[in-house]
C-alpha cells in the first residue's frame, strides 16, 4: 500500500494517503543517543507494553511526521549486532526475520554514534544485507566535531545506498530532517556489505527454498538463529538442525569470518569519508575525570556520598509531599464521611480512596529516586558506577547494575524494583529484583521504632551510641546480608547455561538533558500508578471488606456484648467505642483468618490478634501500627493513649505483660524478613510479566521469616 515505506524505486513513488500508520523500527548500539532520539521523535506520546509471548518491555510511541502522516515508532534494545547474546536482543531477530508478521516494520532507523562510526556500522551493515527500507541517523556530530572527527556526509550516503541525516537527538538537531525523509517511500539499500560463500550457497538455497525466502542473508540467519526464533514451528526447528548437520554448518565460525569481512569492508569504506583531524594531545575530560571518580578508593568513596545524597533525598525530600498527599487523602474522606454516610460511604472512603493513597504516597519516592538515575545516566556516571561495583556484586550472583536497586530498597522496594530494568542479563535482572525487597524499607521503620522502645532500654555507650540505634541498624545490616546470601543461593539455583558477561562502552560526561529526565520521571510514575495501582486499590478494598464484615449478626452480637460488658465496668464513651470496635473486628472475616492461623503463628509467640495484624499489614507495612493500635484498645485507662502505652498494658493469660523481649524480637525478625507488602508483589508482577516471581517471593521470605521468627522467639523465651 502507498501509505506505509515500502521498497520500491524512488520512481514508483506515489501520493501517500492517510489511513494506516507506518511501522518504524528504531536501532542501534548502547549509547548511540537511541533513546533521546525516540524521545524527541514521540514525547509525550508514549506508551510502554511487552513484545507477544516474552517478559521484555515493548516502548513504543507515535510520531508526526509530516501534517498528514504519522508513524509508530518501536524502540527496540540496544545491540552491537543481530547475534543476539541476550533475551532483549532475541525479541529484535523475532520481529526483523518474520516478513510475514503483523508487527513487521516498513523501514528501519539505525542510530550511529558519529564520534565512533566503524563500530556503529556493523550492525547497519547486518540491517542494509536484510534488504529491509533504511535511514542512518548519524548522530552525536557535536562529539564527534569535538573530538575532530570531520565526516563527508554526501559521499557516506552514496557508499552505503541508504539516506544519511547528520543530527544531535538531544538537543533536537536534526529531527526535523529526519521526519521527512522517513515520511518517503524508500528504496531499499543499494549496497551489498557481505557475499555469501560459495560453500554456504546450497545451505542458503534450500533455506531460502523452504521458507520462501528472498534474501540471501536472512536466509543464513535461520541457520544462525532457528532455536531462538520463536515463530518457526517445532517442525521447522528439526529441519533445520537435520539440515545444518547435514552441512557440516559451524554457526561461530561463520560468525567470526563474517565479522572480519565486514570491519574489513568497513575500513576501506570509512578511508573515503571520514577525517580525523589532530586534536589537542593532552587526556580529554572525560579521561581525565575517570582517573578520580573510577579510582580504585576515591571511587568508591565518591560514589558511597552519592548513594548518601540519594538515599536521604528519596527519604527526606518525599517526606512532605507524601505528608501532603496523606493529609489530602485523609481530608478528602472526612470530608465525604461528614456529609454522607451508609455502607457505600464506608466502601469508597476506607476501601476505595484509602487504596488509592497508598498508590499516590509512593509518587514521591519515585519521581525522586527516577530523577537522580536519569541525571546519573544522562552524565555518563551511571556508566561507571556499574563497571566499578561489578567485581563486588558479582561474587553474590549479581553485577554492577544492581547496586542501584539493593540501596534504593532501603528507602522504598517499589521504585527499586522498577529500577532494575536497567539490568540486561535477565538471570541478573531476576535475582535484584528476587532479593531487593529483603532490604529493610522506610515502611518498616513505624514497626521497628514501636517494638524496641517496648524492649531495649534508652541507653548511652560511651556517652554517643545509642543501644536502641545499635539495634536498628543491625536490623538493616540483617536484611542486607540476607538479601546478598539469597542472590548466592538464587545463583545455584537458576543455573543458567549462558554465562554473564560484563562489557560496557564508557560514554563521554555530557550535562544532563532535562527534557529526557522529565519523560524518564513521567514514563516510570505513570507505569507504576497505572499497572500496579490497580492491583493495590483492588486488594485494598478485599481487606477493607474482611475486616468490616462478619458472618450473619455477629457484629450486632459482639456490639451488645461489649456494651453490657462496658456498662459494667464503667467504661468511657471512648472506651467503649474502642471496645466495639475490638469486638467487631474480632467477630469479622478478618477475624476469624486471625482464630484460623493462630495455632500456626502461635509457635512464633503470636496470638490471633497480632494475626489479624499480620494481614492487615499485607497492604502495607506501616499498617501494622495502625491495626495493633486498634486491637489493643480494650479497657484501657483514659492517660494510656500512645501505642507504646497500649502495648506494655497488654497482659497474657496469666496476667504477665504479653510483650516480652522474646515476643518483640520475634516480630522484629519477622518484619525483617517478610514480604509484607502487596504493592511490592504488584509491581514484581508488572516487572516480570509473571505472576510466577512474585509467588515464589512470598513464599520464601514468608518461610524465611517464620523460621526465623520462630528460632528467635524459642531462644529467647
Amino acid at each position: 500500500m502507498a501509505a506505509t515505506i515500502q521498497a520500491e524505486a524512488p520512481e514508483a513513488k506515489k501520493a501517500p494517503v492517510h489511513q494506516p500508520v507506518a511501522r518504524i523500527a528504531l536501532i542501534g548500539n548502547p549509547n548511540s543517543g537511541k533513546t533521546s532520539l525516540f524521545n524527541q521523535l514521540t514525547g509525550l506520546n508514549q506508551k510502554v507494553g511487552n513484545f507477544p509471548g516474552v517478559t521484555v518491555d515493548k516502548k513504543t510511541g507515535i510520531s508526526q511526521l509530516t501534517p498528514g502522516f504519522k508513524a509508530q515508532i518501536i524502540d527496540l534494545p540496544g545491540t552491537y549486532s543481530l547475534y543476539p547474546k541476550s533475551l532483549d536482543e532475541r525479541i529484535i531477530i523475532d520481529l526483523l526475520y518474520d516478513p510475514a508478521s503483523k508487527h513487521y516494520p516498513d523501514l528501519v532507523i539505525v542510530t550511529a554514534d558519529a564520534s565512533n562510526l566503524k563500530r556503529n556500522l556493523l550492525l547497519f551493515t547486518q540491517l542494509a544485507d536484510l534488504n529491509m527500507p533504511t535511514v542512518l541517523a548519524l548522530n552525536m556530530m557535536d562529539v564527534a566535531e569535538t573530538e575532530g572527527v570531520k565526516i563527508d556526509v554526501e559521499a557516506l550516503q552514496r557508499e552505503l545506498g541508504v539516506p544519511v541525516i547528520p543530527m544531535n537527538a538531544r538537543k533536537g538537531v536534526g529531527i526535523a530532517a529526519l521526519k521527512i525523509v522517513t515520511s518517503q517511500q524508500l528504496a531499499s539499500p543499494g549496497a551489498t556489505f557481505f557475499q555469501i560463500p560459495a560453500d554456504l550457497r546450497p545451505l542458503v538455497d534450500q533455506i531460502k527454498e523452504r521458507f520462501g525466502l528472498r534474501n540471501d542473508y536472512l536466509a543464513l540467519h535461520y541457520a544462525h538463529q532457528y532455536k531462538s526464533l520463536r515463530f518457526l514451528s517445532e517442525e521447522n526447528k528439526v529441519w533445520l538442525d537435520h539440515l545444518v548437520e547435514k552441512e557440516g554448518f559451524r554457526s561461530n565460525a561463520v560468525q567470526a569470518s563474517e565479522t572480519i569481512a565486514r570491519y574489513a569492508r568497513i575500513n576501506e569504506l570509512l578511508l573515503d569519508v571520514v577525517r580525523v583531524e589532530k586534536v589537542k594531545e593532552e587526556e580529554k575530560f572525560s579521561n581525565r575525570l575517570d582517573q578520580v571518580l573510577t579510582h580504585k578508593v576515591f571511587g568508591y568513596l565518591i560514589f558511597l556520598a552519592l548513594l548518601f545524597l540519594v538515599f536521604q533525598a528519596v527519604f527526606a525530600w518525599a517526606s512532605y509531599p507524601m505528608d501532603l498527599i496523606d493529609q489530602g487523602i485523609a481530608a478528602i474522606n472526612t470530608l465525604i464521611q461528614e456529609n454522607f454516610s451508609g455502607p457505600l460511604i464506608n466502601l469508597l472512603t476506607e476501601g476505595v480512596i484509602a487504596g488509592l493513597g497508598g498508590v499516590l504516597i509512593f509518587i514521591p519516592q519515585i519521581a525522586i529516586l527516577f530523577a537522580f538515575i536519569a541525571i546519573l545516566e544522562e552524565t555518563g556516571y551511571m556508566a561507571r558506577v556499574t563497571f566499578m561495583m561489578d567485581k563486588i556484586m558479582r561474587k553474590f550472583g549479581l553485577n554492577g547494575k544492581s547496586v542501584v536497586p539493593l540501596i534504593s530498597g532501603v528507602a522504598c522496594a517499589v521504585p527499586a524494583v522498577m529500577s532494575a530494568r536497567t539490568i540486561e542479563n535477565w538471570k541478573d535482572r531476576m535475582i535484584t529484583i528476587f532479593v531487593t525487597p529483603l532490604m529493610s524499607c522506610s515502611a518498616r521503620i513505624p514497626v521497628y521504632t514501636v517494638l524496641i522502645a517496648l524492649v531495649v532500654p534508652e541507653v548511652y555507650y560511651f556517652g554517643f551510641l545509642n543501644l536502641q540505634g545499635i539495634v536498628l541498624m543491625g536490623l538493616y545490616l540483617l536484611g542486607f546480608v540476607s538479601a546478598i546470601l539469597s542472590a548466592m543461593l538464587l545463583k545455584v539455583l537458576l543455573k543458567a547455561r549462558e554465562r554473564s558477561y560484563f562489557i560496557m562502552e564508557f560514554p563521554v560526561y555530557k550535562m544532563p538533558r532535562w527534557k529526557n529526565v522529565g519523560l524518564t520521571i513521567i514514563e516510570k510514575t505513570k507505569a507504576f500508578v497505572l499497572e500496579a495501582g490497580k492491583i493495590i486499590v483492588a486488594v485494598s478494598i478485599i481487606l477493607w471488606v474482611m475486616a468490616s464484615y462478619g458472618p450473619g449478626d455477629s457484629f450486632e452480637r459482639a456490639e451488645q456484648r461489649v456494651q453490657a460488658e462496658a456498662q459494667a465496668k464503667g467504661y468511657t464513651q471512648t472506651q467503649t467505642e474502642n471496645a466495639v470496635a475490638a469486638a467487631q473486628l474480632e467477630s469479622s472475616y478478618a477475624g476469624m483468618f486471625g482464630r484460623t492461623i493462630e495455632p500456626v503463628i502461635k509457635p512464633l509467640g503470636y496470638d490471633w490478634k497480632i494475626g489479624i495484624a499480620l494481614l492487615t499489614s499485607f497492604a502495607a507495612r506501616e499498617v501494622f501500627v495502625g491495626t495493633i493500635s486498634t486491637i489493643y484498645s480494650i479497657g484501657e485507662e483514659e492517660n494510656v493513649t500512645t501505642i507504646k502505652d497500649k502495648l506494655l498494658a497488654e497482659k497474657d493469660a496469666d496476667g504477665n505483660p504479653f510483650f516480652t523481649p522474646a515476643r518483640a524480637f520475634s516480630l522484629l525478625i519477622f518484619y525483617a524478613f517478610a514480604m509484607q507488602c502487596m504493592s511490592t508483589l504488584a509491581v514484581v508482577r508488572r516487572e516480570t510479566k509473571s505472576w510466577t516471581w512474585p509467588l515464589a517471593q512470598l513464599v520464601y521470605m514468608s518461610g524465611l521469616a517464620y523460621v526465623a521468627a520462630f528460632i528467635t522467639f524459642q531462644l529467647m523465651k
